[in-house]
């Protein structure tokens, strides 16, 4: 499979244009991944524009790519959005990556009471950019048309104030149904939100204001899973439910 670029602010670029890669996207192709003059490549502005071309010049500041085909991916008619709990060390960043590989459209930072890890100030914004980059980088190497949102962190209330208008999922290991038992239908444009708890589980009195808001509790199988794996193992579910797999 072609190697896969990303490059911001290219849709308006027609078949026989040149696109140009610059900065870090640039090294990274040419010394990274050691494009050649005449390979085959594919481009993308992260917002379902899809580009085939062939490299004409490379260098670590500047690669050129021509383009031969363009097409357009529609976003997906549901949104998939995980709702990951800050999680202590690298944990969360995990999830984010695996999740964005496998399909998740946004994701959003809530700072749930058991979160170890504190989200403030300065460290929020940092927070939140080292996701983006996470994410842009996890899209990029599957070939994702649509690099996922990461949106501000939010709090349990300003989780509870998203459930309207959106189907919400909470993943807790006590509930009585199974994820595989939740009716999903792919022509149903009520999007999905999916809450996954941190290391120390969700709240009891979080659960509380996600049920009086309406959501779904369920559960992956017998076993407890780590917050950095049950968000992406619950996309998978979903995902065939939704037909993309």
């Amino acid at each position: 499979m072609a190697l896969h670029f990303l490059v911001e602010g290219c849709s308006g670029v027609a078949v026989g244009d040149i696109v140009s890669l610059t900065g870090a996207e640039a090294k990274h192709a040419a010394v990274v991944r050691r494009v050649r003059v005449g390979e085959a490549v594919t481009v993308g502005d992260g917002r379902g524009v899809w580009f085939e071309g062939e490299v004409s010049d490379a260098s670590p500041s500047r690669v050129e790519v021509t383009i031969t085909a363009r097409s357009a991916v529609d976003a997906p008619a549901v949104r998939l959005t995980l709702v990951q709990a800050l999680a202590k060390g690298d944990r969360d960043e995990l999830a984010v990556q695996a999740a964005c590989e496998l399909g998740v459209d946004e994701v959003v930072p809530w700072q749930a009471s058991r979160s170890v890890s504190r989200w403030e100030g300065p460290k929020a914004i940092k927070g939140r950019e080292r996701w983006a980059t996470i994410v842009r980088e996890a899209a990029k190497q599957a070939h994702r048309p649509w690099v996922p949102e990461v949106s501000e962190p939010v709090t349990t209330a300003q989780l509870v104030a998203r459930a309207e208008g959106a189907r919400m999922l909470v993943l807790d290991p006590t509930a009585s149904r199974r994820l595989s038992e939740v009716a999903v239908e792919p022509g149903n444009a009520v999007d999905l939100l999916l809450i996954v708890g941190p290391e120390g589980g969700i709240s009891p009195e979080e659960l509380e204001k996600f049920d009086a808001a309406g959501a779904e509790r369920v559960r992956l199988g017998d076993t407890v899973l780590r917050t950095s794996t049950a968000g992406p193992a619950a996309i998978a579910v979903l995902s065939v439910a939704l037909g993309r797999w």
